[in-house]
């Protein structure tokens, strides 16, 4: 199937976001551009206040519709899988097709380039750069059976499109003025790595070894992999802690701290009780609260 009724295939695009976009993906990239901008432009330049601008919209809608075109180049390098484990998928299902994927994924990438420009050509590039690394992703996984099979390495092949994400943020923040370029503007990654990678390690650990899925709990254990989430979440606290400096602000600028307590919940959840899979409700809840403490944070104490 092609793209031979281009009403069809927008129609086919527009149903596979809503089945595969949930609304809870873009209030994350919403808040993840908020929190990172501000909480950059907090640490760079604390005696100035920090308050979203034009430039900063745009960056949300160019960072949402980004988002959804990295879905799109998962959607089709993660093909084989989803046949067996996940056979609802739209592709797999044949609900949309390859070529409308690539189409849409083609308007998407010139949108979010032109839209990127206009704030900066630093912004083009740092944009441009995230969406082709997607598709160096889709080469390596075809490439190397390793990057396909074992975990540990995918995590370290593909974790970096979401830096390259945060990159952009930070650096398009720098040329439109909401962020000083200094060291600190780059350590503010360090949150948000650790924010979004506790998430991850728990949304893919369970009691259960299941050898033809990629799990984290297959190549550290169950313990293992829960630690490590709970260690990243506390890696983003910390890394917060650090650049915020709380002790020269007010006691808004702790809350990070206590926010662990929603994570060390989850893993007590796990670890003492009899559920086969982590639940991942009090990763995600963690991650949303953080990001709206940081935004409250940036709109506050600078």
């Amino acid at each position: 199937m092609g793209v031979r009724n281009p009403l069809a295939s927008a129609a086919r695009i527009v149903r596979f976001t809503a089945v595969m976009y949930k609304p809870h993906y873009l209030l994350y990239g919403v808040l993840w551009v908020l929190a990172l901008e501000g909480t950059a432009s907090l640490v760079t330049q604390p005696d100035s206040a920090w308050r979203p601008t034009g430039a900063t919209l745009v960056r949300v809608v160019v960072v949402a519709f980004v988002l959804l075109y990295l879905r799109m180049v998962d959607e089709q390098k993660d093909l084989e899988y989803d046949r067996v484990h996940n056979p609802d998928r739209p592709l797999v299902t044949g609900a949309v097709s390859a070529v409308e994927l690539r189409v849409a994924m083609g308007l998407i990438a010139l949108g979010a380039i032109a839209g990127s420009l206009a704030l900066s050509v630093g912004s083009a590039a740092m944009i441009a750069v995230a969406m082709a690394y997607g598709l160096v992703l889709w080469g390596l996984e075809w490439l190397f059976a390793t990057v396909r099979t074992n975990i540990m390495v995918n995590l370290f092949v593909t974790y970096p499109v979401q830096l390259l994400v945060t990159g952009y943020v930070v650096v398009s923040a720098i040329d439109t003025g909401e962020v000083r370029a200094q060291w600190q503007a780059a350590a503010v990654a360090g949150v948000f790595a650790g924010a979004f990678l506790q998430f991850e390690f728990a949304r893919k650990t369970s009691r259960e070894r299941r050898p033809d899925e990629l799990l984290y709990s297959n190549a550290l254990g169950a313990k293992g992999s829960t630690a490590a989430s709970l260690l990243c979440a506390v890696a983003a606290a910390l890394c917060d802690i650090a650049l915020v400096r709380p002790w020269d602000h007010s006691l808004l600028a702790w809350l990070p701290v206590p926010l662990l307590l929603i994570p060390a919940f989850g893993a007590l959840k796990f670890l003492r009780g009899d559920r086969v899979d982590y639940p991942a409700m009090p990763a995600v809840v963690f991650i949303l609260a953080l990001y709206l403490t940081l935004i409250g944070q940036a709109l506050s104490l600078s």
